[in-house]
């Protein structure tokens, strides 16, 4: 794996340790970050695995973009469109006043990260 890709991998994992601390809480939980660190992780993921394909990304937060980028290498990842469309809107819109996350928005984000970041590592060749 390129030297790069490893670092785009480690803040990918760093972001996901964010996520999965802040939903372990017991009190003082915040869904509008969690969701936001899932997004993370996600868009990383994508860049990482492009940036090994040798694909040139542009620099956006839109995660479709990115994951209809990767299909040459990845079709099978079609099947996160749907999530990853939805997961997009995480990266700007809890960032800021006039929109919060739910408890229950930030749970499912957690789960499609998770699924996807298990593919993404599958795929890089990394241990789950």
């Amino acid at each position: 794996m390129k030297p790069a890709t490893r670092e785009w991998v480690k803040k990918a994992e760093n972001d996901f340790k964010a996520a999965c601390q802040l939903l372990r809480r017991r009190k003082d939980i915040v869904p509008d970050a969690a969701c936001f660190f899932c997004q993370q992780c996600v868009e990383k993921y994508l860049k990482a695995r492009l940036l090994e394909a040798g694909i040139a990304f542009p620099r956006t937060h839109d995660l479709l973009q990115l994951l209809n980028a990767s299909l040459p290498v990845e079709p099978l990842w079609l099947a996160f469109a749907r999530v990853l469309d939805a997961m997009t809107d995480y990266a700007v819109d809890f960032r800021y006043p006039g929109h919060a996350a739910t408890l229950r928005a930030a749970k499912t984000a957690l789960k499609d990260c998770h699924s996807f970041r298990a593919e993404a590592r599958r795929s890089l060749g990394l241990k789950k």
